[in-house]
């Protein structure tokens, strides 16, 4: 007996909703069988890994605090991703979000006007949102390859940020260390609760969610988006005009990674380091398949991949493991969601092999 597939007439309602469910009991399963092979309890390890982290009010805050970065970028990628523009660059834009961010508030540092937290987040967001452009201007003058440049734009942000984080913007009475001066008071995000580090930056993600669903599913630039996504040939000939769509959702893209690393320096580390982000930009990029490219199914997505990075950080305390476990799963979890959606264009069906067949028809003849 074969296993084949067999193409659908039209896509699966019930696998698209399954698909992310199967995926993760996919890779709930695989992550069981690893720990057992390393030595640990598979039960003991998956409980560390998803439930210790967020068994307290101060654990969902947490998670909370985690996703925000993660959500932006995703939310973000989502609208790119629904014009089929291929963004693989929310990480350069994040970090050069954090970066111009930092810049102004050092500079700020005597200022303490109300109005330099406001200077602060516009200078992270228009960064991010430039660095998107540059990508937008390269595949709509040189029709590069948007995959490519905006994955070499990741590598340039990150070096420009090293050399700053190194240079003009060091601390000089940081002994020595990579860092930037701590943010005066006014350039920091405030916070939501006294015992929490959860800040206001929650509310970007709130607004963002609602202007996410808004402007895909309720407006005609939204519907311009995926008509451009769907059928690029199409769009032009309704008189879409791709080139504006293209600097439109990578201008978005940009802008909200950008928010995302402000919102991370002016948040909960106060300054500009060189591990601003653990690869939040990356992540997102799973997190936005994760969910459907749908505003309410990239939360769902976005605080299960926070809670596999506290999970993570969590399990490499108390068990020792390694800290690449995060990005194992995350790996683990795109490839089985990757496999999982093709049965949503195809049905598996077991057939006889051209031997049992042969013989079978041997045996009618006989």
């Amino acid at each position: 007996m074969l296993l084949s597939l067999e193409p659908r007439t039209q896509q699966s309602r019930a696998m698209l909703v399954l698909s992310p469910l199967l995926a993760g009991l996919l890779t709930l399963v695989s992550g069981a069988i690893l720990f057992s092979a390393l030595g640990h309890d598979p039960l003991l390890t998956l409980h560390t890994l998803l439930i210790e982290p967020v068994s307290d009010l101060y654990g969902l805050s947490e998670l909370l605090l985690k996703a925000l970065p993660i959500l932006l970028c995703a939310l973000g990628l989502a609208v790119a991703y629904q014009a089929r523009i291929w963004n693989i660059g929310a990480e350069g834009q994040l970090l050069i979000g954090a970066l111009a961010g930092s810049a102004v508030a050092i500079h700020l540092l005597d200022w303490e006007s109300r109005w330099a937290l406001l200077w602060v987040l516009l200078a992270g967001t228009l960064a991010g949102a430039l660095w998107g452009a540059l990508a937008a201007w390269l595949r709509t003058h040189f029709n590069a390859n948007e995959i490519l440049t905006t994955i070499m734009l990741n590598y340039i942000a990150l070096n420009l940020l090293l050399y700053f984080v190194h240079g003009p913007l060091k601390d000089p009475e940081g002994f020595s260390f990579p860092q930037s001066a701590m943010f005066g008071d006014a350039s920091r995000l405030p916070l939501l609760f006294e015992d929490g580090r959860l800040h206001v930056g929650l509310y970007f993600v709130l607004l963002a969610l609602v202007a996410a669903w808004v402007l895909l599913h309720k407006s005609f630039l939204g519907f311009q988006i995926k008509v451009l996504g769907l059928d690029q040939r199409a769009a032009g000939f309704v008189g879409f005009r791709e080139k504006r769509l293209v600097w439109l959702a990578l201008l978005i893209s940009g802008g909200l990674a950008g928010l995302a690393g402000v919102s991370e320096v002016s948040g909960p580390i106060g300054q500009l380091v060189p591990q601003v982000s653990p690869g939040y930009g990356y992540a997102a990029i799973t997190v936005a398949f994760l969910g459907r490219l749908n505003p309410l199914g990239i939360l769902v997505a976005g605080l299960l991949m926070a809670l596999l990075y506290l999970g993570g950080e969590n399990a490499q305390m108390s068990l020792n493991l390694p800290q690449a476990l995060t990005g194992l799963f995350q790996g683990m979890m795109l490839f089985y969601l990757l496999a999982c959606d093709v049965l949503i264009l195809y049905r598996p069906r077991l057939t006889l092999s051209w031997r049992r067949r042969s013989a079978l028809a041997e045996a009618a003849s006989a």
